[in-house]
């Protein structure tokens, strides 16, 4: 198999474990291109989304991919020269098994510590990987598995606290690992990978990615010797901090990869220039400190299209195999996809749409966030910058030109309008309700009841069209339905507010009392160190609020 310059691996991470399960269709074309570039590697992240022996409820209504089609697609990706590799969770992260009250594992659930994390030292938690271990051997050829054990933070605080006392995270992690091992060793899996965040956080005040310093023997002597770490940083966009890490990771293991990330996760927009900017640095510290073995993550969710990322994906191929040329990368692009590199990276402009895109310091995503906030609760406005609106309009203006560009790709595009469509009315309306309400101006609210609010509706409408096409083109069917519910509520919610407005004006109600309250600071100024994921969690806050 043909390496790329400096790497004997270079792939990808695909997650289907989130609402989407991306079809079989999709998945083989996906593999046909990403195969053209170079990748070489795809670990299929499932979570419970695959069938597993005795666990019926594994993947329950959540997309469940059969052994059948694991198999058809392992065949597939062999054919086009793709590893397919299962990518698996043996700690936490199991949140989709934690919502059954029955299961193979026990009658009385399956066998959680606390919330997502799975309760070591129960023989059913055993049981229950080595069911997976063994459906894994049947479907996927490969000798190589990712069993995950990132990310446990509440490991050892729920039930196996009430059970057995307290004990540090990092010696309840080593009798784990000590115990997967074992059972991936069983079906052939000589060189298990994890995550290597659980190996960290206990030393560094929780903190992951700290500058280069010695590791204690503790969290050293945790980490078998057979077994491979995986760093993963997405987050960073200077060598030095890679390297720092990749050199501590080298202090555990020889056999270390790294993992980055390909900016799918922040809502329905992708961020191709964010994920070159952080990645081009990280591939240097990985050749810099000997690190030949590299894939790229996407992340769930199902909002942003794995296609939307194209042009970072073989912006990053081709540096990976000695190519920094990027006039040549953007012409070797459009020549493979029909479609400038330029052009199909517009779409990253609608998280973008007030800063000057190119110098920002974290991914911002604007048009997720303030899609879903209410524009009579206010709390997420004072991140809204005055005239977002047209330039909203003018993007989307952009977006539909480009989608007359690509018939293969012009329904990315027409989505990325769409969203533009509701932003137009939406990113600026709870600034302008809350202003004219405190001003008494009765003239203005009558406008915006006339206009923004009647017309919202329409817009958020045509927008779950356009995302309703790219789901059914890229997914199977199930998992849309809490879009339905979610856009759905947005419009009645658009409508409601214009009755409210109305009955207002008409005399009907004496105030709207939501507009008059004390808007509190959410956080601090926005150019703090956590901007990034602030903006992430008022994203997934104001879904629900």
């Amino acid at each position: 198999m043909k390496k790329m310059r400096d790497f004997d691996h270079f792939g990808i991470m695909l997650p289907v474990a989130g609402r989407a399960s991306m079809s079989m269709q999709s998945m083989k074309e996906f593999f046909r291109i990403i195969s053209r570039m170079g990748y070489r590697e795809v670990f299929l992240y499932t979570e419970d989304k695959m069938e597993v022996s005795g666990e019926p409820y594994h993947g329950y209504m959540r997309g469940r991919y059969s052994k059948a089609e694991l198999r058809e697609l392992d065949a597939f990706a062999a054919s086009v020269g793709i590893e397919l590799i299962p990518c698996v969770q043996t700690l936490a992260h199991l949140s989709g098994l934690s919502l059954w009250q029955t299961g193979a594992v026990g009658k009385d659930g399956y066998n959680m510590d606390a919330e997502d994390v799975l309760l070591v030292d129960d023989e059913r938690t055993y049981t229950y990987i080595d069911n997976l271990f063994a459906a894994c051997r049947e479907c996927f050829r490969t000798d190589k598995i990712h069993i995950g054990m990132d990310e446990a933070h509440h490991l050892g605080l729920g039930r196996h606290l009430d059970a057995h006392g307290y004990e540090t995270k990092i010696s309840i992690m080593k009798r784990h690992l000590a115990r997967v091992n074992g059972l991936a060793a069983k079906y052939g899996y000589e060189n298990p990978m994890i995550w290597s965040d659980m190996l960290f956080y206990g030393w560094n005040n929780g903190v992951y990615v700290v500058p280069e310093q010695p590791v204690p023997e503790e969290y050293k002597n945790a980490l078998p010797e057979n077994v491979i770490p995986v760093f993963w940083d997405y987050y960073h966009d200077q060598e030095k901090d890679f390297g720092d890490m990749l050199r501590m990771h080298q202090q555990i293991s020889q056999r270390t990869w790294f993992a980055g990330g390909i900016w799918n996760w922040t809502g329905f927009i992708p961020n191709n220039y964010y994920t070159v900017k952080s990645m081009l640095p990280a591939l240097d510290a990985c050749r810099n400190n000997g690190i030949r073995d590299v894939f790229m993550t996407f992340w769930c969710g199902g909002e942003c299209s794995y296609f939307a990322n194209l042009p970072s994906l073989f912006y990053l191929a081709e540096y990976a195999r000695g190519n920094a040329d990027e006039a040549a990368i953007k012409a070797k692009f459009e020549k493979m996809f029909g479609i400038g590199y330029d052009d199909f990276c517009r779409l990253d402009a609608v998280n973008f749409i007030t800063d000057n895109w190119k110098t920002v310091t974290h991914p911002r995503n604007g048009a997720d966030y303030m899609l879903y906030a209410d524009p009579f609760r206010g709390f997420l406005d004072y991140t809204v910058r005055p005239g977002g609106g047209e330039t909203f309009a003018a993007v989307g203006t952009q977006l539909a030109a480009t989608a007359k560009k690509s018939r293969k790709y012009g329904y990315l595009f027409e989505m990325g309008a769409a969203l533009c469509g509701v932003m137009e009315l939406k990113y600026e309306l709870g600034l302008k309700t809350r202003a004219a309400y405190q001003a008494n101006d009765r003239t203005e609210l009558a406008r915006l009841a006339a206009e923004d609010y009647a017309q919202l509706p329409a817009r958020i409408r045509a927008f779950r069209k356009a995302f309703e096409k790219q789901w059914m083109k890229e997914n199977k069917p199930g998992g849309f339905e809490y879009w339905t519910v979610i856009l759905g509520g947005l419009e009645e919610r658009a409508r409601h507010q214009r009755r409210r407005l109305l009955d207002y004006l008409a005399g009907k109600t004496n105030a709207i009392e939501e507009l008059s309250w004390e808007l509190l600071p959410y956080r601090e100024k926005e150019q703090s160190w956590y901007y990034r994921s602030f903006l992430q969690s008022i994203s997934l806050q104001a879904k629900h609020i």
